[in-house]
């Protein structure tokens, strides 16, 4: 992909640089509660469309999807494809999400247990220590105790009949066979009664939930081996291009391949099974592996990186074409990033998906957070992230009509735009937390900035 004008302009450009414009209009409370009724049915009817045909142009005379719009476009096309599940041992469940509820298959605790280490007595004191019969963790229910007697308990060991209360080991002493507290005992005190936690068949947590590894313990805990849960989205990586080196130094017009090594683990972080990458060329041959990929690929989602333009080798809109595809989303505008695309192959509830980024390394990265992250949460199961704001520190200039994505880092007060922004660095993106959501015309210092935070600074698969 060509960079733009405008984008060779702000290329590298200071972040301390403001923007010719102007400032943008500040965000306010309504942009911060996620999109109106009227962006949400637009982006319906953009899913809607007749296979083959792109988004109506807009009012400036170009097709570009305002970037809003088209990632709630990406959500709701992930989100009515049909739902598929998978029962798996709980060490595979691990970043997916149930697919069923979890419900106590038993009380928890299952027995009345001590919380503490110390004696478990009947009645009031001072009381009789018995000799022998500890009560331990995992072994046998001890004896009934009898009025006025005390037994060594272990936390996690189950209470013996009659017990009154639990004495932690450091509040009670023991003078020759008899034991003393050191302060008022509490009937029931340091006891975990059956059935505290939960009772058999209780919700213990619904469909959808995030299969974290606190889940895992309670599932563990509740009796489960195995947990019913949505599988990750399958995704193929196809690296488009004749331009692309896959090791040494660049040389005679070829570059490294950056986005090769790139997509395949931040994909994994946005919890996506990459089946493979696979590079193709720009000639006819490329093309139709391509299209061979596009109608028969086994992944949920196929990612291309570059040819999503309208250049003499840019085959991916072509390809489409011929594939019967439904463009839900053809170009967005942000930058860098504007080329990209978003298509459905195949009915709607058993679709394939395309995600078309372009070329340039940062425009690619504009991409996976505009439509990928989007579109895989929602074919996961996952709940959309809470939008959130800070102020940015410095201007920020801005596109004449397009919102810009910048790479910043995040303190404890405000997101510090990074100075290598340009559509084909990478510099800034691997020094960042995140990337801010600058709108038309740029921010003036201090501005709330919505914030998009990186897989690897927000807790990856996790979140």
């Amino acid at each position: 992909m060509t960079p733009t004008d405008a984008d060779r302009a702000l290329d590298g450009a200071p972040a301390e640089t403001a923007g010719s414009d102007g400032p943008a209009k500040p965000t306010g409370s309504t942009a911060a509660a996620g999109s109106t009724e009227r962006d949400l049915e637009e982006a319906l009817a953009l899913v809607s469309r007749a296979p083959g045909t792109s988004p109506a142009p807009g009012a400036d005379g170009h097709r570009a999807a305002p970037w809003q719009r088209a990632r709630d476009t990406a959500v709701h096309a992930g989100t009515a494809a049909r739902a598929r599940t998978h029962r798996v041992p709980l060490a595979d469940a691990l970043g997916e999400v149930l697919a069923t509820p979890l419900d106590a298959l038993t009380d928890l605790p299952s027995f009345d247990t001590s919380a503490m280490d110390g004696w478990a007595v009947a009645g009031p004191g001072p009381w009789t220590v018995r000799t022998g019969g500890d009560a331990l963790a995992g072994s046998d229910r001890p004896g009934p105790l009898a009025d006025g007697e005390a037994v060594r308990i272990a936390t996690g060991a189950r209470i013996p009949a009659e017990t009154t209360a639990v004495i932690r080991s450091e509040h009670c002493r023991e003078h020759g066979a008899q034991l003393f507290a050191d302060r008022p005992v509490l009937t029931g005190q340091d006891i975990r009664p059956r059935g505290q936690e939960c009772r058999s068949g209780d919700l213990l947590l619904p469909a959808g939930s995030l299969v974290t590894p606190a889940v895992l313990g309670l599932a563990a805990a509740a009796g489960y081996d195995e947990l019913t849960t949505r599988p990750r989205p399958r995704v193929e990586i196809l690296v488009l291009g004749d331009e692309l080196l896959t090791s040494g130094l660049p040389y005679d017009g070829l570059i490294r391949d950056a986005l090769g090594p790139l997509l395949a683990p931040w994909l994994t972080r946005l919890g996506a099974e990459v089946t493979g990458t696979r590079r193709l060329g720009d000639d006819p041959a490329g093309a139709e592996a391509l299209l061979k990929a596009v109608t028969t690929s086994t992944a949920d989602v196929i990612v291309t990186t570059g040819g999503t333009a309208s250049g003499p080798v840019d085959h991916v809109h072509p390809v489409l074409l011929r594939a019967g595809a439904e463009l839900l989303v053809d170009g967005v505008a942000v930058r860098p990033g504007h080329p990209m695309l978003l298509a459905r192959v195949g009915d709607r509830t058993d679709a394939r998906y395309v995600v078309g980024l372009p070329g340039n390394p940062l425009a690619a990265v504009s991409g996976l957070l505009t439509l990928a992250e989007p579109l895989l949460r929602a074919l996961a199961g996952r709940r959309r992230r809470p939008r959130y704001f800070a102020a940015v520190q410095g201007d920020v200039p801005g596109h004449p009509h397009d919102t810009r994505l910048v790479p910043v880092l995040l303190n404890d007060e405000h997101a510090v735009p990074l100075r290598y922004n340009g559509p084909a660095m990478l510099r800034g993106v691997a020094a960042a937390d995140a990337l801010a959501v600058v709108p038309a015309h740029g921010a003036r210092s201090g501005q709330e900035l919505e914030i998009l935070d990186l897989p690897w600074a927000s807790g990856g698969c996790f979140t």
